[in-house]
Parts: C-alpha cells; sequence; structure tokens
C-alpha cells in the first residue's frame, strides 16, 4: 500500500473512535422520481446530511463539482464512480481514479452488483479500478450489492450473498468493503472476522422506523464492522439533520439505538 493510500485512508478513518459514518448522496439513476422524497432537492438534502458531521460523503463527480465546493474542508469527499440498475437496464462507470484525484478525493466508490449473467463484467470495473487507483493512491471502497433474479431483479442481504459479496470486494483488492447487514448477527460477525480489510455496512433498504436501521447498525458495529455509509435512512426519515446525529451518536459514541436517538431529539 503507498503512502497517499495510507494518507488517505487514515482521514476516511480520522474519528478517535476508529470507525466511519459516511453519507451515500449517490444514488442517481437508482433514485425513481426525483420531485419526491429525501432527495428531491439535492443541494439542501446535502446540506442537511453535513449537519450532521459525517466522515464522508460519497456523490457523483457531476454533484461534486456543482455542490462540494463549500463543504472542502469539512468532511472526506467520496467519488462514486458505479452507476447501474440491479436489472442492467443501466450499467456504466462513469469515474475514474484520475478523475478522483481531479476533484480533491479522499477515496474514489465503485457500486457494482454480482451474481447474474454480467457479473464479470463489474468485477472487471472493480479490479481495473483498484489496478488504476493505486497509481495514484487512491483508495477504492467499494459497494457490493448481491442480486436475486428468481422474480425479477432484486438487491438480497442473506448471510450467504453477503458473505460472497465481502469476499469479491478482498480478492478485487479493495481497501475498504460496504456490504448490506444481514440481519443475523453470529454469520455477519463471521464475515467481518475473516476480512482482511476493514467492513463498513450499507444502510440497506429504507426501515419503517430510524430506530429500527440505528440498531442494526449498532448490531452491525457489535459484530465487528468499522462504521456505517448510510443513504435511504439517513435522508429518508422526515430529518436528515437528527438522523445524522443519531447515527453518528451510534457509531462514534458507542450509545444505544435508543440513547442516540433521544440525544438527536429524533
Amino acid at each position: 500500500m503507498s503512502l497517499g493510500t495510507k494518507v488517505r485512508l487514515a482521514r476516511l478513518f480520522s474519528h478517535p473512535s476508529g470507525k466511519l459514518f459516511g453519507g451515500a448522496v449517490d444514488h442517481f439513476v437508482g433514485y425513481g422520481d426525483v420531485r419526491k422524497g429525501g432527495l428531491a432537492d439535492l443541494p439542501g438534502a446535502l446540506a442537511r446530511v453535513m449537519v450532521g458531521k459525517p466522515d464522508y460523503v460519497s456523490i457523483q463527480p457531476g454533484t461534486a463539482r456543482h455542490l462540494w465546493p463549500q463543504y472542502a474542508g469539512k468532511a472526506s469527499l467520496v467519488i462514486q464512480a458505479g452507476c447501474f440498475t440491479p436489472d442492467d437496464r443501466i450499467s456504466e462507470l462513469i469515474a475514474t481514479p484520475e478523475d478522483a484525484v481531479r476533484a480533491g478525493a479522499d477515496a474514489l466508490a465503485v457500486a457494482i452488483p454480482v451474481r447474474g449473467a454480467t457479473e464479470g463484467k463489474y468485477i472487471r470495473w472493480l479490479t481495473e479500478s483498484v489496478n488504476a487507483a493505486a497509481r495514484y493512491g487512491m483508495p477504492v471502497v467499494a459497494h457490493i450489492y448481491p442480486r436475486d433474479f428468481t422474480d425479477g431483479a432484486k438487491i438480497v442481504f442473506t448471510p450467504d450473498e453477503i458473505a460472497y459479496a465481502a469476499r469479491i470486494g478482498y480478492e478485487s483488492g479493495v481497501d475498504v468493503i460496504k456490504i448490506g447487514y444481514t440481519g443475523d448477527f453470529e454469520s455477519f460477525r463471521e464475515t467481518v472476522r475473516t476480512c482482511p480489510v476493514p467492513v463498513v455496512i450499507a444502510g440497506g433498504p429504507k426501515t419503517d422506523t430510524l430506530l429500527g436501521a440505528l440498531q442494526q447498525t449498532a448490531d452491525a458495529i457489535q459484530a465487528g464492522a468499522r462504521g456505517a455509509v448510510v443513504g435511504r435512512n439517513l435522508w429518508g426519515h422526515g430529518d436528515p439533520e437528527k438522523a445524522a446525529l443519531a447515527f453518528r451518536g451510534v457509531i462514534h459514541d458507542g450509545l444505544s439505538a435508543q440513547d442516540a436517538l433521544a440525544k438527536a431529539g429524533a
């Protein structure tokens, strides 16, 4: 690992807790009706997320160009390169490590789905990004989502598939792996224990309550996760500012889900 990679990773995990709280404002083509929901006002959503003091924010390169300058130095910028829909209707790699360097980013995120007939292409996205990033000392954070095609194309979080996603990540040489929490403590703990690079959890599908999202985050950290990168469960529960403060309490302060919620006033 180069000095540049080590320095940038240290910035991602710079909080004294040793853990990472990230905000994912990078849903792009997978978001649906852009007139509704937590990202309808994208500049406003990013502003509200930043109130919660995330350690990093992952956004698309175009969003970074338009919105990030005012937040420079307040959190690490992570450029999201992956752009796909689970059914492969859209499947593009939209940024390179060089793009991340030009943007002043501390990491390149590459979101990929696995399983299905196109899996090989996505693994190639990831490995080629890792190889290219090494030339710049740019860490790669893999966001890996297993799919099931039994009834359409769906993202799944079963223990076997999440373990497989983690294996794809570290055998591709990435520096941090973002995967969903299985909901099964023991299986997830084993997946994290046998993974040689830091694992953070994805926010996962939007939960019915913010308390539920905080509880799964607390469980994952107890199982060994080094933090969480949260999207829908951050800006999709009405008040992103309070949600961000609550997630920060669970991740960095070691609060229970209930105590973090109360402290944030949510």
